[in-house]
Parts: structure tokens; sequence; C-alpha cells
């Protein structure tokens, strides 16, 4: 892991102490949680967006469940 050192003001401190306590490691999860989620939402939002620049065409969308489902794993046989 890297390390990534920020500055916040002191009323953002305070709300983070009350939520996620800097001892036992519990601020670091928290705020890695906070940005994998800040990420992901960002993720979604700009393919929502790409989505509707450019929607797909019917025909590009495949809605069979089958294609979705993994396929079952066949069993080995024992010997």
């Amino acid at each position: 892991m890297q390390q990534v050192i920020i500055e916040l003001d002191d009323r953002t401190i305070e709300r983070l102490n009350r939520v996620a306590p800097p001892s036992a490691r519990k601020r670091s999860e928290f705020i890695r949680e906070a940005i994998r989620r800040a990420l992901n939402e960002r993720l979604e939002a700009d393919m929502e967006r790409a989505y509707a620049a450019q929607p797909p065409e019917a025909a590009d969308v495949d809605l069979d469940p089958a294609t979705w489902e993994a396929k079952p794993r066949k069993k080995k046989a024992k010997r």
C-alpha cells in the first residue's frame, strides 16, 4: 500500500473522529472505503453519461438470461 497525505478542515476532522476514531486503524479503513465508494460512483456516473450520449441499439443488447448466468462446471470422474 502507498500512503497519501491529505489535509482536512477542522469541521471535517471533528465529524470524522465521531464516526471513525483514529485508534485501531478504524479511521484509515473508513477513509479507504469512502474513496472506493466515491470512485465507483464516479465510474457509474461516467458510464451512465456515455450510454445517454450513445445508447446501444436494440440489436446490440443481449437479453437472454442464459448468456449472463454461469455455466455449470463439469464434475471430474473419481478414479
